[in-house]
């Protein structure tokens, strides 16, 4: 910059002394690498010599009432002839303006590419109105390629201080307090933070101060020839150098996503997030790894038909805002269709913060959640280790238990009715399958009863973890937990069945023995009366053929106690 030279330029117009007289402040804030850096001429005189980009005049004193020809030229001009980009301003007397310099000069290389102006704001400000206390602060929007933004402060007040500010807008003064703020660019939609900035106010001591923040450079410098980068940055009174606004941390948290909804026309999804297509044909009994997502903002997550081709096909939107650093679980669940399933709990997404990724060593972190839409209020139980205690107490339908640190050891889980009547028994063999130290999500899936569920998935158990995929079922126990008893060794085979079962097992006396097999609800829906077992092996065989599909639970009955297991019916 030359002062001397601007001022040499206003004397040449108004000679000796001025009668009216404004004031001017120059931000060169043209990004374009042609224009880093310009000579500008006043009234065909070289006023700024080697102007550079990212920099400011000072408040300097010019002649008001007349008209000024301004010329943007090369740093290589040797005259006025030179100039690239003429303007005409007449400023008013005793007010005080801010002029950016902004756009592209180049014809081709930038995307998108706004011809090259002096934008000008008049009202403008040396000094803050509220006194020493305030910081007054002109926001600019000048980065070419950024579109309509929203800022929003994120440490102080919480709130949105700019609305849908365009690019060549000025937003006007904000009378701010003289304190340490964080400052979000946001789209206009409020949906994505696009960066995220400090503003030390009192750190630096600019109390009483005035100021302008621009929004300099491009959003993407590949499509703008290598340009530079997007910032904020900031032009004192005095001039010179523009500071840049230091980068802050964009608020992030971790999110997990398992399809659990058992209803036919869910099996496939489209899940949308923000309007775009984020997961394609995503598949019941499957889940995503943990993923990032921006906190802070509201995320609008739609659920479409497997077959969406757009947006425009949701027929399920949700909106949630995550809290900085926290981890979640979300599972959608629920039915979907008007008809052909009893109970109809509407499709809804259930979510739960404080997600774990791991567990200490030696130990296995598991969250239960109670996914089935036909089944009651229910208790788990741990049979293999626990000797029986109840680790999950009358749990309902849409509930999360958890999370149940656990021993990584092979486990039994007994499902209860809440009155202790057992339902269905399942493994779940952490050390065998090498869970030491892991989280993981075990959901109650499917329907207790198909035959009034659209014959849809069947009753289980499945497990879900941090890295994703296809959900994992719980294998059925088939070993016996029940005490006092004289009858050991009890199997069943095939198991799942369709239409008969083998029932073997051994009697250590002989005793009048009943078979029994209950649904998921407890209800008996076979009872066989064996007579008197003999000592030693016995075997028969079951019909199940007019069972429906699901989960239950085969008992044997003798004087001395009762043995079951868990068996499956399937079509």
């Amino acid at each position: 910059m030359n002062k001397p030279l601007l001022l040499a330029a206003s004397c040449l117009i108004t000679g000796a002394a001025a009668a009216q007289n404004a004031e001017l402040q120059v931000i060169h804030n043209c990004a374009d690498l042609a224009a880093a850096e310009v000579d500008v001429y006043v009234n065909g005189t070289l006023a700024l010599d080697d102007f550079a980009f990212r920099t400011a005049t000072p408040f300097l004193t010019l002649p008001a009432g007349v008209p000024l020809n301004i010329g943007i030229a090369p740093s290589t001009s040797t005259s006025v002839v030179d100039v690239i980009a003429p303007f005409t301003v007449t400023l008013a007397d005793g007010e005080k303006y801010i002029a950016v310099a902004s756009g592209i000069v180049s014809p081709t290389g930038y995307n998108p590419a706004p011809a090259f102006n002096l934008e000008i704001f008049p009202q403008a400000r040396t000094a803050a109105s509220g006194g020493s206390g305030n910081t007054d602060v002109l926001v600019f929007h000048g980065s070419t390629d950024a579109p309509t933004v929203d800022v929003f402060e994120s440490a102080v007040v919480e709130t949105t201080i700019v609305d849908d500010l365009s690019y060549a807008d000025f937003a006007g003064y904000l009378e701010l307090p003289t304190l340490d703020f964080t400052i979000q660019v946001r789209t206009a939609d409020n949906s994505t933070i696009v960066a995220a900035y400090a503003a030390p106010l009192q750190t630096l001591g600019l109390g009483g101060a005035a100021l302008a923040v621009v929004a300099s450079g491009f959003l993407d410098p590949s499509v703008n020839s290598g340009g530079p980068a997007f910032g904020l940055y900031v032009a004192l009174p005095a001039g010179g150098a523009l500071i840049p606004l230091p980068s802050a941390s964009i608020p992030s948290a971790r999110l997990q996503v398992i399809h659990n909804s058992a209803d036919l026309v869910a099996a496939e999804v489209d899940v949308y997030i923000n309007g775009a297509l984020a997961i394609d044909d995503f598949a019941f009994r499957t889940a995503t790894p943990f993923l990032d997502f921006q906190a802070g903002v509201p995320i609008n997550i739609g659920i479409a038909p497997g077959n969406s081709t757009s947006a425009g096909d949701i027929i399920a939107p949700f909106t949630f805002t995550l809290a900085d650093g926290e981890k979640y679980v979300a599972v959608a669940n629920g039915i979907v269709s008007p008809t052909g399933y009893n109970p109809i709990r509407p499709f809804d997404i259930y979510v739960t913060n404080g997600a774990e990724e791991d567990a200490p060593a030696g130990t296995t972190n598991v969250l239960v959640f109670h996914g089935c839409t036909d089944a009651p209020v229910v208790d788990v139980a741990e049979l293999a280790v626990l000797g029986g205690a109840t680790v999950v107490d009358d749990m309902d339908y849409g509930d999360f238990v958890g999370y149940l640190n656990v021993p990584t050891v092979d486990l039994t889980l007994q499902v209860q009715l809440s009155d202790g009547t057992p339902v269905v028994t399942y493994d779940a063999p952490l050390a065998t399958l090498g869970l030491d130290g892991a989280a993981l999500v075990v959901v109650a899936s499917g329907f207790l009863d198909p035959s009034v569920n659209s014959n849809g998935e069947a009753f289980g158990l499945w497990v879900a973890l941090t890295s994703g995929g296809n959900l994992i079922p719980l294998p059925l126990s088939t070993s016996v937990r029940e005490p006092n008893s004289a009858i050991s060794g009890l199997t069943a085979w095939p198991n799942p069945a369709q239409d008969q079962l083998m029932v073997e097992f051994n009697a250590a006396e002989e005793n009048a023995t009943d078979l029994m097999i209950t649904d998921a609800l407890g209800r008996v829906v076979r009872e066989v009366a064996l007579g008197r077992t003999a000592l030693g092996l016995n075997r028969r065989t079951v019909d199940v053929n007019d069972l429906a599909p699901g989960s239950y639970r085969l008992s044997l009955r003798s004087t001395t106690g009762l043995t079951g297991l868990g068996i499956q019916v399937v079509r």
